[in-house]
């Protein structure tokens, strides 16, 4: 499996962000609680499972647990916050993004290729 990333802090993710502009960031905001979530994060663990672009770096954030730092991802990127939501970040701006039932195997190694 690729490296995932857990983002705790506001720091850690204004960092990752930083670092959008030499390596595109891909962010998956995930709720432990949520049924709709629990369904995205397994087709986003089947693709980094199979076959993640090493040419990205993958994040998780746990949106109840980090509700801080899920706030200020949806703040410095002007979107509405989701869950489960699916981001990838270019040079400290949005390239492509989904949520729900949208995020699939099949949708991720299409926009993260």
């Amino acid at each position: 499996m690729g490296n995932v990333v857990q983002l705790n802090t506001v720091e850690d993710w204004q960092s990752k962000l930083r670092s959008s502009s030499d390596k595109p960031v891909f962010v998956f905001k995930h709720s432990t609680r949520c049924p709709v979530s629990a369904d995205a994060y397994d087709q986003y663990m089947i693709y980094m499972n199979r076959e993640p672009n090493p040419e990205v770096e993958y994040c998780l954030v746990h949106v109840v647990e980090s509700r801080p730092v899920s706030n200020a991802i949806s703040e410095a990127l002007s979107l509405k916050h989701e869950s489960p939501q699916a981001i990838l970040i270019k040079d400290g701006k949005v390239a492509w993004h989904t949520s729900h039932w949208r995020i699939t195997k099949e949708s991720l190694k299409e926009n993260l290729k």
